[in-house]
């Protein structure tokens, strides 16, 4: 008897329409996954349908772009925390920890916030408390403002036309044309920095980690206090952050 593959066709299309919506760097529309993938239209629409009942993919404001639905977003996240994955990274993060001495951490976009994925602390006595699972802005921090630098610019001004601009500190930069302008710099170098912006007395800067297809994944940051380190000093360490971030490629 011929083997029923009915069944497997549309749990490989479904994974297709999935792939498609969470790596995609732009918006996209049930018209666009017509024209990329070989699947019948009506068997698209059928299969977007079902994965949207179960919260893998949702919609967005204006109802035609296809977004990661809560449901994929908590599987995503429990991957990446799943300790036999995440034990590989962890080892590049102290190793970069134990070089620079001061506080190193990766941190993932979240929405519209920043998200510490996984931190190796300072044995210093004067340190920023920040545990995993932290939530920050994305205006005032290096690893936030690289991710805003990074993404393209109609999602980037979409995400900051939602933005509340709040002042953490007296350096904080609230003006929207001023934080567009340096996030151009920061396009420019894939080096970000922090200089008291998010809290008086911090410093910090961050460096990308990209996939094997060139899309942002994570970050690769150093903090410390004031009192220990400039931007500048931070900046030495720079070349082995971008080492480690190379390395850190193959573990996302």
């Amino acid at each position: 008897m011929p083997r029923d593959t009915s069944t497997n066709t549309t749990l490989l299309r479904a994974i297709s329409l999935l792939e498609e919506i969470a790596t995609t760097e732009h918006n996209i529309s049930a018209a666009d996954l017509d024209k990329r993938l070989d699947i019948p239209k009506p068997t698209i629409h059928r299969l977007l349908k079902q994965l949207e009942d179960q919260q893998l993919i949702m919609r967005d404001m204006d109802g035609r772009h296809l977004l990661p639905g809560p449901r994929l977003h908590r599987m995503a996240m429990g991957t990446l925390a799943n300790e036999s994955l995440k034990a590989p990274r962890r080892l590049l993060l102290e190793r970069l920890a134990r070089e620079a001495g001061e506080t190193c951490n990766l941190t993932l976009l979240d929405g519209h916030e920043l998200l510490y994925y996984d931190r190796v602390e300072t044995n210093w006595p004067v340190r920023i408390q920040l545990p995993p699972g932290s939530r920050l802005p994305l205006h005032c921090t290096a690893s936030g403002k690289l991710f805003l630098a990074l993404m393209p610019p109609q999602r980037r001004r979409a995400l900051l036309s939602s933005l509340t601009l709040d002042a953490h500190t007296p350096y904080t930069l609230t003006s929207a044309s001023l934080l567009e302008e340096q996030l151009g710099e920061i396009a420019k170098t894939r080096l970000s920095t922090d200089n008291e912006e998010f809290i008086q007395g911090m410093v910090a800067i961050a460096v990308p980690i990209f996939d094997k297809i060139g899309h942002m994944q994570a970050t690769l940051a150093i903090h410390a206090p004031q009192l220990r380190h400039s931007i500048e000093s931070l900046r030495e360490w720079a070349p082995l952050m971008r080492q480690i971030a190379s390395e850190l490629e193959e573990t996302f």
